[in-house]
């Protein structure tokens, strides 16, 4: 029992970063049609962008205020990259065929992970303790104030989220383009914008997941993002890709099973697991657990 309630915390946390790495996933792909596999490379970036942050602009501060800073900062810097990312390798290519945009997303995947090698080098560098370390035991059970943080804030950006796109007036514009953009434009909804949009969100929100990855993680290297978006990927894939409610319900799901399994298992056949599961769920529900969102026909 202790292994399960242990190993249940310690799913949650990881499940929470992938869902806000896996939203960035599923809202370009509800919009545009497209896999952004650049995204997991930005995650990576910001973690670096945010060591950078961290210790070149706020003198290695550590009090609650440079903490919210370097977290505005990071995301600030990361949707602004994901802006140019879409103004200049995605845009061009949206009346091409979609494999044109695929290859495009491939080549800046690469162009993003090398550029990370070339600035900042090719060693693992450790990410700063910006939360103190401090434990409580529930019984045999350790729990972390970092794991408390990344749970909590995490919760709080996805629920933010999806009230600002069932509740607001941009919110029906981007789910009014998701259905169909061709539509949405007659009905005076400025598409460029929308896509401009998700692109700020999803990389801000990936911004936020690749700094608690550097936080829970320590370590950090510049191909990492290739595995974490990996599971965000299949994260998006499982809860049904284009459905935000979906996102982070895959996330969650796919955390709690890694960590399941690490604690069960092995840790060494986490990979392999992963990709079983998700063979049997596309096999059950090829759209998904709870389906790709489509457009209703009346």
């Amino acid at each position: 029992m202790d292994i399960f309630l242990q190993q249940l915390a310690n799913g949650l946390t990881i499940g929470s970063m992938f869902a806000l790495v896996a939203l960035g996933y599923t809202m370009v792909y509800g919009v545009m049609r497209l896999i952004n596999f650049a995204h997991g490379d930005m995650v990576a970036a910001a973690a670096f962008v945010g060591l950078t942050v961290y210790t070149q602009i706020m003198g290695e501060a550590t009090s609650l205020g440079a903490v919210i800073m370097i977290f505005l900062l990071t995301a600030i810097v990361m949707a602004c990259i994901g802006v140019v990312l879409e103004r200049l390798a995605y845009r061009p290519l949206r009346t091409a065929p979609r494999l044109s945009a695929v290859v495009s997303a491939l080549g800046a995947s690469l162009m993003i992970q090398n550029g990370i090698m070339l600035v900042w080098g090719p060693q693992m560098r450790i990410f700063p303790e910006l939360v103190p370390q401090v434990y409580w035991n529930l019984g045999n059970v350790v729990i972390s104030l970092i794991q408390v943080v990344i749970l909590l804030l995490s919760l709080v950006l996805m629920v933010a989220l999806y009230l600002f796109i069932e509740k607001t007036r941009m919110g029906a514009a981007i789910r009014a383009s998701s259905i169909d953009q061709d539509a949405a434009r007659l009905m005076g909804i400025n598409v460029n914008r929308v896509i401009a949009l998700i692109f700020i969100i999803g990389s801000s929100l990936g911004a936020v997941g690749g700094l608690f990855i550097g936080l829970y993680y320590r370590g950090i290297t510049f191909n990492m993002g290739w595995q974490y978006g990996l599971y965000a990927f299949v994260a998006a894939i499982i809860g049904g890709i284009g459905n935000i409610p979906g996102a982070m319900l895959g996330g969650m799901l796919l955390g709690l099973f890694n960590a399941f399994i690490a604690g069960y298992i092995s840790s060494t056949w986490a990979d392999a697991f992963t990709f079983i599961l998700l063979i049997a769920i596309l096999v059950i529900r090829p759209t998904g657990i709870l389906g790709e969102r489509v457009a209703e026909k009346v």
